[in-house]
């Protein structure tokens, strides 16, 4: 019985240590976030490509070369020179080349190219830096998520623990007579209505525990036990801020805009790539060629002449040229293309215009929230004192009997709604103040609070 004991221990011992809740900074869930995050991956691909095509767009400015080989074998019925006479002959040749060619002058289009290449790089970059920063920022407000809903947890089971205490001393005092029968049926109502909060409470920690395992994606991580000072740890000093400085550090330093900015630039590269294909294309090219047949013979010794001789020396053909390509007419697909640049070019400018407003309504979101917290972290705190001193009042008052239990247990409610009140006020109080670094591009890794 004890070897079976022992061993289904011992099978339920890795199930159990997985189920355990991990110890975790906000600092450290940010990190796991930006390492497992696929659509960061996907951003970091992306960029890697975008490197890429720069390094392609260089290149294009160096000449191509090419190497090139050929060999044949002819049976049938061919003249032969020597004897001015038709024969059936086998015969054998080889060919090989060495051709080189370079552009040098193609309406500015690689030029355009590569400064279109380097923009699209320096977007890419710019976009994966916001989408980390979003990843970043998302991952903060989860995990503060987790740990207001633990604070709310341990208000509502403290409330719970209170109640039925209180119910205990109510159903003590019914049992001797010195309380009515229905201060008991009151009680245990509060009691059953702070059960049921409780258990609205610890859903909520599910749910907001599941988001933030989410946003993870570690499948090492079933549960995290947030590590966060105490609210009275927390530094609360409210900003001096100003909202016009805050629109023009937003428009200055954010990521997308910039990232729109030289979105732009490319488009307008490719516009210029566009109205090029009107401009004449000059090239310039170079082979060296040689070539060996089996039939060719030595004028005097009437022997096949070597294959060195021929390929390197007699039979090799060196070349030098140039071609221009002046476009004429080419079924107005220039003339399409330039319009389709164009449009591109316009409307990046339009989405320009549009992110500049959206980051202007964001921050000025942002800072009437802010505003307004502060004054919520101000009154809550006010309210917090005051609603601990009546339930304290209200509790002495019916202790003698100078008051009632439904005065009671509103005046509880009124202090349970308070610390609630309270908690929530310091933690958006702390949000915010992130929710304005965020905004105004100023976010980076060091959450301390």
């Amino acid at each position: 019985m004890q070897k079976l004991l022992l061993t289904t221990l011992l099978f339920l011992f890795p199930i159990l240590s997985v189920a355990q809740s991990q110890s975790m900074t906000i600092e450290e869930a940010i990190q796991t976030s930006l390492d497992n995050n696929y659509q960061l991956k996907q951003a970091e691909n992306t960029r890697d490509l975008a490197d890429t095509r720069v390094r392609s767009a260089q290149a294009d400015f160096l000449p191509s070369l090419n190497a090139s080989f050929s060999g044949s074998r002819n049976v049938g019925r061919q003249f032969v020179q020597e004897d001015l006479s038709f024969e059936d002959r086998t015969t054998y040749g080889l060919n090989g080349g060495l051709n080189a060619n370079i552009t040098i002058f193609d309406g500015f289009t690689n030029i355009s190219n590569l400064r279109a290449a380097q923009a699209d790089q320096e977007s890419e970059q710019l976009s994966f830096q916001r989408l980390k920063e979003s990843i970043m920022f998302d991952t903060a407000s989860r995990f503060l998520e987790v740990v207001l809903n633990q604070e709310l947890l341990k208000i509502a089971e403290s409330n719970l623990e209170a109640s039925t205490s209180q119910l205990e001393r109510i159903t003590a005092q019914v049992e001797v007579g010195s309380r009515p029968t229905v201060d008991q049926y009151n009680q245990e109502s509060v009691v059953a209505n702070d059960e049921l909060a409780v258990i609205q409470r610890e859903n909520a920690l599910e749910v907001s525990m599941g988001r933030l395992v989410r946003i993870m994606q570690d499948d090492a991580i079933n549960e995290v036990d947030p590590v966060m000072p105490t609210v009275d740890e927390m530094a609360l000093m409210p900003m001096n801020l100003n909202l016009q400085d805050m629109i023009s550090s937003a428009l200055e330093q954010r990521t997308d805009i910039q990232a729109q900015e030289f979105d732009i630039e490319s488009n307008l590269q490719n516009y210029r790539i566009a109205r090029g294909q009107h401009l004449p294309t000059i090239s310039a090219s170079a082979g060296f060629n040689g070539s060996y047949s089996d039939q060719l013979l030595d004028p005097i010794t009437r022997e096949t002449v070597s294959f060195q001789d021929q390929f390197f020396d007699q039979n090799v053909r060196r070349n030098l040229g140039f071609s221009i390509q002046i476009p004429i007419f080419n079924r107005w697909n220039t003339r399409t293309n330039i319009e389709s640049a164009r449009v591109q070019l316009r409307n990046s400018e339009l989405a320009m215009e549009n992110v500049q407003f959206q980051v202007t309504e964001e921050v000025r979101q942002a800072y009437n929230d802010y505003t307004s917290i502060v004054k919520e972290l101000e009154s809550t705190e006010k309210a917090l004192i005051a609603a601990e001193r009546a339930y304290e009042t209200e509790q002495q008052r019916y202790e003698v009997g100078s008051s009632t239990l439904i005065e009671l247990n509103q005046a509880n409610a009124n202090y349970v709604q308070a610390q609630s009140n309270r908690i929530q006020a310091v933690y958006n109080f702390v949000f915010q103040e992130k929710l304005l670094d965020y905004y105004i591009g100023q976010l980076d890794n060091n959450f301390q609070f």
